[in-house]
């Protein structure tokens, strides 16, 4: 059973999972960073609030809070939008790397395959 763990372990598929939700971890933190640092500020600035998650929306007596949502919508397509960067660009380079020469199929010309025939029959006859 432990043989099996260790070969399960190997399998190219575990080892690919493992390092993209590594990668992924690494570039929604980045992406969080540059949404709150960045891009949230520039928001709230726009809309005149000091801070995107003190934006709100008020229907009747409820308060929503819409600038939270909003960086979160922001932080998702970002995020979403490198690694389809990161998975695209990949599968280019796994593409090219995949590429083999193409075989070029060998056509023979009418008298080699007469000849080819003449020779396959007198070894027929002798036989």
């Amino acid at each position: 059973m432990v043989k099996e763990f260790k070969e399960f372990l190997m399998k190219g598929n575990v080892i690919d999972l493992a390092v993209a939700v590594v990668i992924g971890a690494a570039f929604a933190a980045i992406i969080s960073a540059l949404v709150e640092g960045i891009i949230n500020p520039i928001i709230a600035a726009i809309v005149g609030q000091p801070d995107i998650t003190e934006v709100t929306t008020s229907i009747g007596s409820a308060e929503l809070l819409t600038g939270q949502v909003i960086g979160a919508i922001i932080n998702f397509v970002l995020v979403g939008l490198v690694l389809f960067l990161l998975v695209k660009a990949a599968n280019k380079a796994m593409d090219a790397r995949k590429k083999e020469p193409e075989e070029v199929e060998v056509v023979a010309d009418p008298e080699e395959i007469l000849l080819l025939r003449e020779i396959r029959d007198s070894l027929s006859t002798r036989a």
